[in-house]
């Protein structure tokens, strides 16, 4: 595998729907303690802001969504459940409130468990709670950019879980590489 290097804070500083479909395919790397875990980004759901019914910012300005008010490129990651981690990316300007979630990954180097849901990600890459608010424009943990000459087909479909959050439910805001086998659902 080729060096990977992180993608510059200008990928995120765009419309989160551009975001997230240009994040599938990329490579989200994890040093931990000298080994480097590394899974292709197969499938994301992107959140809009404050008027997004389903997004966490919705609710406003609070001490848990503050990351996500911040200027882009930082890892937003919070627990549901009680016990698993999700992993979103701040996308757009500082103060939209912006952001997508990274739902599964394809294993690639150093990923033996499972990584098909946000919860199943976060663990096999060894993302917690102190990597919320992490830079992820840095060297141990960030996003690498995919392999442009990669054919690709993305499948956009609404949001997993989210029936809350009325209209917003039915926006097709998840997307999938077509034919994947990690994703979690389709």
């Amino acid at each position: 595998m080729t060096a990977l290097t992180p993608v510059p804070r200008a990928f995120y500083d765009r419309d989160t729907v551009e975001v997230a479909h240009d994040l599938l395919g990329a490579f989200l790397v994890h040093n931990l303690a000298g080994e480097v875990r590394v899974g292709k980004i197969v499938e994301v759901e992107a959140y809009l802001g404050e008027s997004d019914l389903a997004a966490h910012s919705s609710k406003g300005l609070t001490p848990r969504t503050r990351i996500l008010f911040g200027p882009p490129g930082f890892a937003y990651v919070y627990l549901i459940y009680g016990i698993y981690c999700c992993m979103n990316v701040v996308t757009e300007r500082e103060g939209n409130a912006c952001a997508v979630l990274l739902r599964a990954l394809e294993p690639v180097q150093n990923l033996r468990d499972r990584t098909q849901g946000p919860g199943l990600l976060c663990r096999a890459m060894g993302i917690d709670l102190r990597h919320n608010g992490h830079d992820l424009v840095s060297a141990d943990f960030f996003i690498a950019p995919r392999d442009g000459n990669e054919p690709r087909q993305v499948v956009a479909r609404p949001r997993v879980g989210v029936d809350y959050s009325g209209l917003w439910a039915s926006k097709p805001l998840s997307f999938y590489l077509d034919g994947n086998p990690y994703i979690s659902r389709k």
